[in-house]
This record gives C-alpha cells, structure tokens and sequence, in this order.
C-alpha cells in the first residue's frame, strides 16, 4: 500500500488532490482596455497622492476609461433630461428667419429669438422667457439650448409644465424617490427648461408647486428658460413679476406664425380671405367724387377713408365700418389688411360667416386641427379684421363663440376692425352682449357710410338678376 506524501497528510483528503486552474480573465469582462499600459485592463488606478489626501486609497478611472464614462454620463443625462425624442432640435437645423414668405416684421423676431437663445446655450445666465403663439419655434429653441448644454456635460432638465406636475403627483407613490427628493432634484437642477408654461391644469396645488420651483430658482438665480404663448398679464401674478425682472429675465416675444400650418407665400394664414383681395388697396379705392353724391354723403365717405389711413399706420383700438352692401366698407377693411402685410405684419382677415365654419369644422373626424388651438389663434392674433358681422347664422353655439372671441378682445383691449350691414342697434338687439362692447367709445370708434352703393356694384347686381330670369 502507498503511504500518502509528506504534501498530503490530512486523511480526510484524497490521497492525490488534481492541481487547481485559474482561468485565465477574459478582456471583455474588464472595464478598462487590456493593452493600457497603466491599467492593464483593470480600468481603475489608485492615486499616488500622500497619506491624509482626500484621494488617497481612492481608485480613479484610468485614462482608457474616461471616453466611455463621458459617454454614460452623456446618455445618464439626455435621459434625465427628456431629451430623446427631441435630439433632433438643434441650432443647426433652426431656419433663422423662418420659412419663405414671412414678413420682415416677422422674420426679425424670429432672429432675435435665435440669436437670444444661441447667446443663452454659450453662459447658462440669468431667465430667457421665449413668448409666441402655436408652432412659432418656442420649444425648438429652447430644446437647441438644452441639447447644447447637455452635449458639454451641464445638468439639465427639459420639461412641459404638464409633464413637470405630472411627475411631482407621480412621486407621491413613488418607492425609490420621495416627493421632497423629487422636488428638490427639480428646482435645484443646473439648468431647468419649462416648455409649454400655461398649458397646465390651473389647481391651487399646481400653481403653489410652480411659484415655488421659480421662487427658488429666482432667489438662488438659477438658469431658467420659460416658453409660452400667454401673455405676461394672463401669467399668475406671483411668477409674473419674477419673469419681469429686467435685470434677470431676457424676453423675446416671437411674431412668426405657426410654421405647420399652410401659409401662401405672402405670409397668410389659410383661414385668411385676404389672399383673394390683395388688389383691394388704398390706391384703388373709389371716392367717387364723379358721381355727384350729396355733399354730406361725400364728407362721410371720405372721413372714412382717412380715417382707416391713420388706422392702418397704427392700429389701436377697435374700428367699426356700418353701411349697406356695397359701400366700401370690405374694400376699406382689406386696405387696411393689405397696407399691414406691405410692412410686413400681416393681419387675420376673415369673414365672419367662415370663421364658423372653419371652428365647426375641427370637430370632424378626420380634422388635423384642434379647435382650441385654432380659436386661440384667432382670439389672439395681433391684429383681426372681421368682415361681414352679422350675416352669420344664428345658432345659439356660434352666437356663443363671437361673444368669447368679442370679449377676449374687448378685454385684452386688441386691436381689431369689424364690418357689418346693420346698424348699431339692429346688432343690440340680436346681439346684445357683442353690440354693447362696440358702444364702449373709450375703446371703440364706429364710421357709418351713407353713401349708397356704387353704381359698378348696382350694374352687376341688376345684370346678374336678368340673367337669372
């Protein structure tokens, strides 16, 4: 019998114990790269720094590694900013000055918008509050400047003001952050980015929630940038006079129109009827001082014409054009429409019959235009001409929806010109809410044409009834 080895002596053992192999580490289970000739694959290296220095005994990222840590810190931040699906907006790709046929007037402030955001994404200071309507370039402005500040490693988060409430309600049950962690990691962000401020549902929690992110970010002086397409008076008091702040806030009111939705190439909204009388000018307009008129008849008619002249050059207030059919009074209301777009300034001009029914018609299935967001840009637009009050059909929701537009306008004190065949008290009594807000002489000035019609216009009107018979 073999007697074990002086090696093995432990009887509970084999009596010959196979050599142990050590596999051998495969590269692509180390972090670093195997042929550093620091780490030699390891990754990590220990600082030589003296004893008591805060990095002693501390591993640190070899030099091999540090391109792929920059570039998980780069995905860990388009992540945390709610970048993805927006990677795509850039200063590159932005059109400056807007697509063919914007207005100078426009395409300026489109530029200054532009310029004002490239100046923001290079120092990160103070509040830009871009302000527009609709599809001007708001968020592709301010998702430029946070894909530029995440592209050099600045924190940022990008959020819609809906999306912002959404996740603080959502942290309430939450298992692996608390609310006040939530909250805190929100308004103390590097660089935080509020897209779409307005849009939110306007609860007393909401609004706390808001006042509180932009009160911290407004003491501390955290970069913040702000879109919407409120106006400054329609913004809560409390955040309003944070974001007027001169010495802090840099704002930019854009004045380009929504650039998904079809323009002709003069700049005209497709709702607009002014595409279809842009020959209707000033210049051609009839003071029909061979028709030998009632010189009472004459003097009207020709205080209307300078009178919408000197409205054209500066629109304020409301403008009211009542004569029969006819008259001059659409002729007048498109010169006034015309003079504005030669500045470059577009107006909307609409008849009022098909402002109806282009609002009814964003309830069908198949329409790709909220109506919302279509009597929104009515409401608001900076200048509205509105032709032919009155002869729209009288359904209790259309009556409904010019007293809102009508009031909206009264209210914000907007500029806006109205035609209309029947007298100021023909229109009180089948409209009376709208007639009293035209009555407001404070805000309203209303020119009645007496002349009669033209005789170009009786001559048509005769000939195309014999033709009928």
């Amino acid at each position: 019998m073999n007697s074990p080895t002086s090696s093995n002596t432990d009887p509970h053992l084999p009596s010959e114990t196979p050599p142990q192999v050590y596999p051998a580490p495969r590269t692509n289970d180390l972090p670093g790269d195997p042929n550093c000739p620091h780490c030699g694959g390891i990754g990590y290296l220990r600082a030589e720094v003296p004893v008591g220095h805060p990095h002693f005994g501390k591993l640190e990222p070899c030099v091999c590694r540090r391109a792929d840590i920059q570039q998980q810190a780069h995905d860990r931040l388009f992540s945390y900013s709610n970048l993805r699906e927006l990677q795509h907006l850039t200063f590159d790709v932005f059109k400056a000055r807007g697509n063919i046929g914007l207005g100078p007037f426009q395409a300026n402030s489109l530029e200054r918008a532009f310029n004002s955001a490239q100046q923001f994404a290079t120092h990160h200071k103070g509040w830009l509050l871009l302000q527009g309507k609709y599809g001007c370039g708001k968020t592709h402005l301010a998702a430029a400047i946070a894909n530029e500040a995440v592209e050099i490693g600045v924190s940022t988060l990008f959020l819609t003001v809906p999306d912002l409430l959404d996740t603080l309600r959502f942290a309430y049950n939450d298992p692996e952050f608390t609310f006040e962690e939530r909250f805190e990691e929100i308004r103390r962000v590097p660089l935080l980015i509020l897209d779409d401020f307005g849009t939110q549902n306007a609860t007393t929690w909401a609004q706390e929630k808001l006042f509180q992110i932009v009160n911290f970010r407004y003491i501390n002086r955290l970069p913040l940038v702000v879109t919407t397409n409120l106006s400054l008076e329609e913004i809560e008091p409390r955040i309003r006079s944070r974001l007027q702040d001169p010495e802090l806030v840099t704002r930019v009111q854009i004045h380009a129109p929504d650039f998904r939705r079809p323009f002709d190439d003069t700049g005209h909204h497709e709702m607009s009827a002014l595409k279809h009388i842009t020959h209707l000018t000033f210049g051609t307009f009839n003071l029909r001082e061979n028709e030998n008129l009632p010189a009472i008849e004459q003097k009207s008619l020709e205080k209307v014409f300078h009178a919408t002249q000197k409205y054209a050059e500066n629109p304020e207030g409301w403008l009211v054009l009542q004569g029969n059919y006819s008259t001059g009074k659409t002729h007048l209301a498109a010169a006034i429409a015309n003079y504005r777009s030669g500045l470059g300034v577009p107006p909307l001009f609409v008849i009022v019959p098909d402002l109806l029914d282009h609002l009814r018609a964003t309830f069908a299935p198949d329409s790709n235009v909220r109506y919302d967001r279509l009597f929104d840009e009515v409401r608001t637009a900076p200048l509205l001409i509105l032709d032919d009050l009155g002869t729209q059909s009288s359904t209790p929701w259309g009556r409904e929806k010019l007293y809102q537009l009508f009031n909206y306008r009264y209210m914000g004190e907007l500029p806006t010109v109205i035609t209309m065949a029947d007298s100021i008290e023909e229109l009180y009594r089948a409209e009376p809410r709208i007639a009293s807000r035209m009555l407001d002489t404070r805000l309203c000035t209303i020119f009645a044409i007496t002349a009669p019609a033209y005789r170009g216009q009786l001559n048509r009107m005769d000939k195309t009834r014999r033709n009928r018979k």
